[in-house]
C-alpha cells in the first residue's frame, strides 16, 4: 500500500489534472455555503483521496475527517451505521445528535475519505469499511438505506453541514478490487447518473498522458513502460506504480 495516501501530510507528490481542477472548483464553494453533499467517485487506484486532500490543502479548508474502525467483518449494516455515528460523537466530545450536528457545522467540510474507508491501513487490528463491503454481500444495502433514511429524517440539520464523501462500493475480494460506481460499464454510468440527481458528483479519472505524468512523478520510468502497464491496469496510477516498483 506504499502509494496509497492516508492524509494531507503524505500528499507531497501531486500532479495537476482535469479531474483535480473540477474538484477544486467544486470545493471552492464549501467555505461560503452549507448544506452541500459532494460525492467523489472513481475506480480503485485513481487516487480519490489524494485529490481530495490536495484540494482541501490548496484551499485551506477547515475540515473534520471521520474515521471508522470496525471490530469484525460480520457486523450488520445497522451496527456499522451506529458505530460511525458513535465514532464522530466520541471524536467531537458530544452525546446527542443535535450537538453532533452543531459541532460538524463549524467545519467547512466533513470528509469521509481513507480514514473512513480503509482504517485497516492505519490499524491492522481493525477491519476497514472497504473490507466490510467486500466481505458482507448485501449487508451494505442496509447501511446505505439507513444513511438515506437518516438524511431525510434530519434534512434540516444537514442544511448546516457540508459533506465530502469518497464514494465507493467495493465488489469482490482479492488484490484487484472493483468498484460499483466505476468498473462496471453501463451499470456504473447509470449509478453515477442517479447519484448526480440529488447530489454533486465529481469523477476522478485520467487520460493516458495524465497517468504517465503521475507515475513518472513517483518513479524513474519511461513513458513506454507506463503505457505497457496501462494496457493491463487501465489508467490507475497507484496500481501501475506498485506493479512497476515490485517488478516482474
Amino acid at each position: 500500500m506504499k502509494y496509497k495516501i492516508k492524509g494531507p501530510r503524505e500528499n507531497q507528490t501531486f500532479v495537476n489534472t482535469k479531474s483535480y481542477q473540477k474538484l477544486l472548483s467544486t470545493f471552492k464553494k464549501l467555505s461560503k455555503n452549507r448544506g452541500q453533499i459532494v460525492h467523489v467517485v472513481g475506480a480503485p487506484g485513481t487516487g480519490k483521496s489524494s485529490n481530495i486532500y490536495a484540494a482541501v490543502d490548496r484551499l485551506g479548508l477547515n475540515f473534520y475527517e471521520a474515521k471508522l474502525p470496525l471490530s469484525s467483518p460480520d457486523l450488520t449494516g445497522g451496527e456499522v451505521y451506529q458505530l460511525m455515528v458513535n465514532s464522530m460523537k466520541e471524536d467531537l466530545h458530544v452525546k446527542s445528535s443535535a450537538d453532533l450536528f452543531y459541532e460538524l457545522s463549524k467545519f467547512d467540510a466533513v470528509l469521509f475519505a481513507d480514514r473512513f474507508h480503509d482504517y485497516h491501513c492505519l490499524d491492522e487490528e481493525c477491519v476497514g469499511f472497504s473490507q466490510w463491503t467486500g466481505y458482507s454481500g448485501v449487508k451494505p444495502f442496509k447501511f446505505y438505506l439507513t444513511c438515506i433514511r437518516e438524511y431525510f429524517k434530519h434534512r434540516s440539520d444537514f442544511k448546516g453541514v457540508n459533506l465530502v464523501l469518497q464514494t465507493a462500493w467495493r465488489v469482490g475480494e482479492k488484490d484487484y478490487k472493483k468498484d460499483l460506481f466505476a468498473d462496471y460499464g453501463v451499470l456504473s454510468r447509470v449509478a453515477v447518473t442517479v447519484l448526480g440527481i440529488p447530489f454533486t458528483v465529481v469523477e476522478i479519472s485520467y487520460s493516458q498522458e495524465e497517468t504517465i505524468n503521475i507515475v513518472k512523478s513517483h518513479l524513474n520510468v519511461t513513458p513506454d513502460e507506463v503505457r505497457q502497464s496501462i494496457k493491463k491496469y487501465g489508467n490507475k496510477p497507484r496500481f501501475i506504480c506498485q506493479a512497476l516498483k515490485d517488478g516482474p
